[in-house]
């Protein structure tokens, strides 16, 4: 705890125990500020925050109230202050930034596993924050600026000297990172999502480019040169950028994938040498977020024999791409894929080595409805069976969205079955040896959202399930 003067510039001694920004979340003690989002202003909770507990209150309004109210007119730099002196967080952690429409929570997981050789490094994205074997849950792919701090604190604390985190759109949009500083930035690709949230492609491109904007003074960019990303970096930081992909143009050039089984063997060529990797990761897509993390143990000196030989050994990334060993018979593999490029990807990976491939998918409630026909066409086409089910319907009739999913094809290859937990036993149930059970869209999630409610739900529980009865 801290008393309000030391938190804030202001006459009050008001202990504080937290600082938060949402409400809801208000617990007694805590100083409440009343942020401006693109959908909300908090101000209108301030009744609400002080019913929970909060002892103080930063908002830009007048308020009377019984606690101490300390007006700002520049509220995200009141918070970051607040939140500078409460966590007395010293900036001594590495930041690693990773962002992109997919392969996010892959390479940063892996990047985390592979710098854990040179340094104690955590993982902060949407499989929670993984530090030293313990996994924290998180609600938010990249979380809100005072969760930041606390949890970096924490991880400061306790000998952390890397974090690589997961920066999504959203959390660019709002500024959550902006106080930050990065010594590595990773773009791995930019396709068409979340314009629920920034209505065009322009306006998505242009939030991912802020990150560029936080780096350190002499802080690397990384990115996928086979993207349509690398024309916006070159135009923005082009003597800070080093690029990857197959163009032979790319600074790390990627040659010679061979995909088997359960292995993917390509090269790295940088320069006049040449990196044999072999990864137990499938699809090229895994080839380019393998390449991306490789790139940021070369220029951190590290033992590239040992990193390679650490690469062999990697474990699965919970809920990408995993391959989950329940049967015998038939592969069953649990993947987060909901944009049209990483669902592609996924069934391009998957399909070349199935008999039969049957896919359990829906699409998420509130969200992009333009995406929906044009995934349902590509699932139908490219699958034996597709069965649509529920997603985080939120407020949406899950029919109304299995309907949008349907309407670019006339294929009949599906089964429309509302309840997933149905969805995915069906699923397993009609699964014969050498096929391919891909269950899509939810990865790891331990939630459904239901309205505006979020019940608990896990599709990895669910298949645990089906061979435990």
């Amino acid at each position: 705890m801290k008393p309000l003067n030391k938190i804030l510039k202001c006459p009050y001694q008001t202990m504080i125990s937290g600082i938060k920004t949402d409400s809801r979340e208000v617990n007694e003690g805590d100083l409440f500020i009343a942020t401006k989002g693109f959908f909300v202003d908090h101000s209108n909770y301030i009744g609400e925050a002080i019913k929970n507990g909060a002892k103080a209150v930063v908002t830009d309004r007048d308020y009377e109230a019984t606690i101490p109210i300390l007006k700002r007119k520049d509220l995200r730099r009141a918070l970051v202050n607040a939140c500078i002196n409460f966590f007395d967080y010293q900036n001594n952690i590495n930041l690693i930034g990773v962002t992109g429409t997919d392969g996010k929570t892959t390479t940063a997981f892996i990047l985390s596993e592979l710098l854990n050789e040179k340094d104690n490094t955590a993982y902060m994205g949407t499989n929670g924050i993984k530090y030293k074997n313990q996994v924290t849950k998180i609600n938010n792919t990249t979380p809100p600026t005072e969760k930041l701090y606390d949890y970096l604190s924490g991880l400061e604390k306790n000998g952390c000297k890397n974090c690589v985190l997961e920066v999504s759109s959203e959390s660019l949009l709002h500024k959550r990172v902006s106080s930050f500083r990065f010594r590595y930035v990773i773009y791995t690709n930019i396709t068409e999502d979340h314009l629920n949230i920034h209505k065009n492609i322009d306006s998505y491109i242009k939030a991912k480019m802020s990150l560029t904007k936080l780096l350190e003074k002499d802080g690397i960019i990384i990115s996928n040169g086979d993207d349509i990303v690398q024309e916006r970096l070159r135009e923005i930081k082009k003597n800070q950028v080093i690029t990857y992909g197959k163009s032979s143009q790319c600074d790390f050039r990627i040659l010679n994938i061979v995909e088997k089984e359960n292995k993917t063997y390509f090269d790295i060529k940088k320069e006049n040498e040449i990196y044999h990797i072999e990864s137990p990761y499938l699809g090229e897509y895994n080839v380019y977020n393998l390449t991306a993390c490789f790139i940021v143990c070369y220029l951190e000196k590290m033992n590239i024999v040992r990193v390679i030989e650490k690469i062999k050994g990697l474990g699965s990334v919970p809920g990408r791409g995993e391959v989950l060993s329940f049967s015998n018979d038939y592969k069953i593999v649990l993947d987060y894929a909901h944009t049209y490029h990483s669902i592609e990807s996924l069934i391009k990976c998957f399909k070349k080595k199935a008999k039969n491939l049957i896919v359990v998918t829906g699409a998420a409630g509130g969200r992009e409805k333009e995406k929906r026909a044009r995934i349902g066409k590509l699932l139908l086409e490219q699958c034996n069976l597709v069965i649509f089910t529920m997603d985080d319907p939120r407020f949406e009739r899950v029919d109304s969205i299995i309907d949008d999913m349907l309407k670019e094809s006339n294929k009949t290859n599906y089964l429309r079955i509302i309840d997933r937990k149905k969805a995915i036993k069906r699923a397993l149930s009609i699964a014969k040896k050498n096929d391919y059970v891909l269950i899509i869209g939810k990865g790891r999630d331990s939630y459904m959202a239901i309205e505006d409610r979020y019940e608990d739900y896990s599709d990895y529980e669910v298949i645990k399930s089906y061979f435990l009865k």
